[in-house]
């Protein structure tokens, strides 16, 4: 990037505020405003759109135990200064709050780069997040093809795939010598210190967007180089311009997307190969009684992967059995669980993070396997009420009272893979023996869903593949496609604003994608079934025939999935990313996670929509940049707006308008 074109950017296309502390009497006050339109429990057990979740929660309440839900209201009020991101902890001077009496820190930062630094601070960590996890996937792709670990490779046809697009040799290569090179691409995309072409980035990204990206100087050296800097430059006394870390903060967007993301997805498709499509019942009447039921909770499918496979091999079921059991039956929490689910099916999605508690509440699940992120500590209180066993295993996330079984934190042990499964599964059996005595609660709602979407299979299924989607899209009979992802808040009404954005966006021809927390209230309330046909709109119906309108692409991690789709309908389209009838949206959202997923298509040049403002209130320059600053940089804007309902009309105005400009049809 030119020295003439940073300064554009910092002075031109990024908005800031004429007052030295950022607006933040304007922009407390309208925060207090907000705060007041927080949920509450009792709005949650009368307007969630889910009947199980509310006869847990009365349920809970009836046995006088706590939820995150009652949590949430005991902290009310919220702080205005960290719902503002004007609290400063960088430190040890302060923590230092902006006021309109003090608007700088002891340092002389203002709320402009206080907000700024806070936000970047969340997406490196967001960016760690998923580059964690998915790093372990790449050492097992590997070590298995080098044959350090027992792991059969089950993504074959990924693989070669993924060395097309990477442009290796493969002539005169075992299939083994091609995995290695693939997982060595990946570690070295995500951990390179030295500066060098992101090879996954190139290799994938649409060349309009590389341009796009190179011009405004935001390519990646990796997103461990950039964590690294994005640590050190909003440390004491570094980075005192915000509008050099939003810089950072959109580079950071970047790597996220196309390693953290895109490389753990490919490293995870690798190991363990691509969805399949099926069908499972959803919801707590899918619980089994007298099975040992085990649960797996978070975001990494390694020892996941064999826990299942273990479990459901005969001669473990015959142990269940001798046990007194009818058998062994696994259940999805969170995202390990829908990985596990649209891999190996038989693994029945029951819900994610924020109503993990309510889950163990039922009583019925005699293991509990928690591996890394959206596992709350919380659970181990109600774990301990109806004799749960929880088992962690990873390093990076103990439980106190937890047992652990897991890899050690240099993974040395990754070769005892099958030991560590089958030494768990069986406590599983233990703990069903041991817990014959715990009265059992389920409520007897279930649905059938189906999953396991990706381009892939699209390819097989329609007869022009992706082609005959951007056929459907141009002829108005599918108005636009949108991601609909993100964690839940307890901030608004639990999974209502979901449900709600969901129902219009189908009845008005919008095909959805989703994937994550989100998809949980998409699949228990009937979206990912065929049946919601009846209440979709006419010409999307016609199209889809058979399918359901809301296609389930996986794990939170499959935001990678649907980014494809959107790139590969575009390009038989011939317009760019950020020309297209696309949308992302995240409810809800409420995780550093949640930051880089919008962040990711926002750099794609699609709009992202959200009923959660970002922390940056405090500051009018950082909240115009976030909304509207990036329009002209990078062709998105971010839109929040508190009522769903209303939400979900901006969203397909917005579609209509790109389809205008396109000169596509409108219904």
């Amino acid at each position: 990037m030119t020295d003439k074109e940073h300064k554009h950017l910092h002075e031109h296309d990024v908005p800031h505020s004429h007052h030295s502390h950022g607006g933040v009497e304007d922009y407390l006050p309208a925060m207090a405003a907000y705060r007041k339109t927080f949920a509450d429990k009792q709005s949650v057990i009368e307007q969630t759109p889910d009947p199980a979740v509310r006869e847990m929660l009365l349920h809970m309440q009836e046995c006088g135990m706590e939820t995150a839900f009652d949590r949430f209201d005991r902290q009310k009020p919220h702080c205005s200064f960290g719902l503002a991101g004007v609290c400063c902890k960088n430190c040890f001077a302060g923590p230092c709050k902006i006021t309109a009496k003090s608007p700088k820190g002891v340092c002389g930062a203002g709320a402009d780069l206080i907000v700024a630094r806070n936000l970047l601070r969340h997406a490196a960590a967001g960016t760690a997040a998923h580059g964690a996890r998915g790093r372990e996937s790449m050492l097992a792709l590997k070590y298995a093809a080098e044959g350090k670990i027992p792991l059969a490779i089950e993504g074959e046809e990924k693989i070669r795939a993924v060395c097309a697009k990477y442009g290796i040799d493969t002539q005169n290569k075992t299939f083994n010598d091609l995995a290695v090179t693939v997982a060595d691409i990946l570690l070295e995309d995500l951990s390179r210190t030295v500066p060098d072409k992101h090879k996954t980035l190139f290799a994938f990204a649409p060349p309009e967007r590389l341009a796009t990206w190179e011009k405004l100087g935001i390519l990646p050296i990796s997103p461990m180089h950039e964590v690294f800097e994005s640590l050190h430059r909003t440390t004491t006394g570094t980075d005192g311009d915000w509008r050099n870390c939003m810089l950072q903060f959109l580079r950071v967007g970047v790597a996220f997307a196309w390693t953290s993301c895109l490389g753990s997805s490919i490293a995870m498709d690798s190991l363990y190969g691509l969805p399949k499509r099926s069908k499972s019942m959803v919801n707590t009447g899918a619980l089994k009684a007298n099975y040992v039921n085990i649960a797996v909770h978070g975001h990494s499918p390694l020892l996941v992967s064999q826990i299942v496979k273990i479990g459901q091999s005969a001669e473990f079921q015959e142990e269940a059995r001798s046990a007194g059991a009818n058998g062994i039956q696994f259940y999805g929490i969170c995202c390990s669980g829908l990985s596990a689910m649209y891999r190996y099916g038989g693994v029945i999605p029951l819900s994610n993070a924020v109503g993990s508690e309510l889950i163990i509440g039922t009583g019925a699940l005699d293991l509990w396997v928690a591996d890394v992120q959206d596992v709350f500590p919380s659970i181990m209180e109600v774990a301990k009420c109806f004799k749960t066993t929880v088992i962690t295993t990873s390093d990076s996330a103990r439980l106190p009272g937890a047992e652990h079984m897991g890899f050690d934190h240099d993974h040395s042990n990754m070769s005892e893979i099958g030991e560590l499964a089958a030494k768990i599964v069986r406590r599983g059996i233990e703990s069903f023996q041991n817990r014959r005595d715990v009265p059992v609660k389920i409520p007897k709602y279930e649905v059938e869903a189906e999953f396991g979407f990706s381009v892939e299979w699209a390819q097989k299924h329609f007869e022009h593949g992706l082609a005959t989607l951007a056929h459907a899209l141009k002829k108005g009979e599918i108005l636009g496609i949108v991601n609909l992802v993100g964690c839940n808040n307890p901030r608004l009404v639990y999974e209502k604003p979901i449900v709600e954005v969901a129902a219009e966006l189908i009845r008005n021809n919008v095909l959805v994608l989703t994937n994550g927390c989100a998809s949980f209230a998409l699949l228990k309330l009937g979206f990912c079934s065929a049946k919601a046909l009846d209440h979709t709109g006419e010409s999307l119906r016609n199209f889809l025939k058979d399918l359901p309108p809301v296609w389930h692409v996986g794990e939170c991690l499959d935001n990678a999935r649907s980014s494809a789709f959107f790139a590969g309908i575009a390009a038989i389209a011939e317009h760019p990313l950020k020309a297209m009838p696309y949308a992302f949206i995240s409810p809800e959202w409420s995780n550093e996670k949640g930051i880089c997923a919008a962040l990711a298509f926002r750099l794609l040049g699609i709009n992202s929509y959200h009923s959660i403002y970002a922390p940056t209130q405090g500051s009018a320059s950082v909240t115009e940049f976030m909304a509207t600053g990036t329009k002209s940089l990078l062709g998105s804007e971010m839109v929040v707006e508190l009522d769903p309902q209303k939400l979900a009309t901006r969203i397909i105005n917005d579609l209509k308008k790109k389809r205008e400009i396109l000169q596509w049809k409108n219904q």
